[in-house]
Protein backbone atom coordinates (compact mmCIF):
# COMPACT_ATOMS: atom_id res chain seq x y z
CA UNK A 1 0.00 0.00 0.00
CA UNK A 2 1.39 3.39 -0.92
CA UNK A 3 2.07 6.03 1.71
CA UNK A 4 -0.70 8.23 0.26
CA UNK A 5 -3.22 5.38 0.37
CA UNK A 6 -2.22 4.61 3.97
CA UNK A 7 -2.68 8.28 4.92
CA UNK A 8 -6.18 8.33 3.37
CA UNK A 9 -7.05 5.14 5.25
CA UNK A 10 -5.77 6.67 8.51
CA UNK A 11 -7.86 9.82 7.99
CA UNK A 12 -10.97 7.74 7.29
CA UNK A 13 -10.39 5.69 10.45
CA UNK A 14 -9.91 8.84 12.53
CA UNK A 15 -13.28 10.12 11.30
CA UNK A 16 -14.91 6.98 12.71
CA UNK A 17 -13.27 7.13 16.15
CA UNK A 18 -14.96 9.04 18.96
CA UNK A 19 -14.18 9.71 22.59
CA UNK A 20 -15.60 6.88 24.71
CA UNK A 21 -16.54 9.38 27.42
CA UNK A 22 -18.24 12.20 25.48
CA UNK A 23 -18.78 10.55 22.06
CA UNK A 24 -17.21 13.67 20.49
CA UNK A 25 -14.71 13.68 17.62
CA UNK A 26 -11.02 13.20 18.29
CA UNK A 27 -8.07 15.17 16.94
CA UNK A 28 -4.74 13.45 16.38
CA UNK A 29 -1.76 15.16 17.99
CA UNK A 30 1.14 13.65 16.07
CA UNK A 31 3.86 15.22 18.24
CA UNK A 32 2.38 13.80 21.46
CA UNK A 33 1.12 10.57 19.83
CA UNK A 34 -2.34 11.12 21.32
CA UNK A 35 -5.95 11.43 20.27
CA UNK A 36 -7.39 14.52 21.93
CA UNK A 37 -11.01 15.22 22.82
CA UNK A 38 -11.68 18.92 23.38
CA UNK A 39 -15.14 18.26 24.82
CA UNK A 40 -14.09 15.89 27.61
CA UNK A 41 -10.57 17.38 27.89
CA UNK A 42 -8.99 13.94 27.70
CA UNK A 43 -6.04 12.69 25.64
CA UNK A 44 -5.86 9.02 24.67
CA UNK A 45 -2.45 7.49 23.90
CA UNK A 46 -1.54 5.93 20.57
CA UNK A 47 0.93 3.08 21.10
CA UNK A 48 2.63 1.43 18.13
CA UNK A 49 -0.02 2.96 15.88
CA UNK A 50 -2.91 1.59 17.96
CA UNK A 51 -5.26 4.07 19.70
CA UNK A 52 -5.91 3.10 23.31
CA UNK A 53 -9.46 4.38 23.81
CA UNK A 54 -9.87 3.43 27.44
CA UNK A 55 -10.91 6.16 29.86
CA UNK A 56 -8.61 4.61 32.47
CA UNK A 57 -5.64 5.12 30.09
CA UNK A 58 -6.50 8.73 29.17
CA UNK A 59 -4.80 11.71 30.70
CA UNK A 60 -6.62 14.89 31.62
CA UNK A 61 -5.68 17.99 29.65
CA UNK A 62 -4.71 21.21 31.37
CA UNK A 63 -6.99 24.21 30.81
Amino acid sequence: MSEQAQRILDIKMLELLVCPHSKASLIYDEAAQELVCAKSKLAYPVRDGVPILLISEARELDD
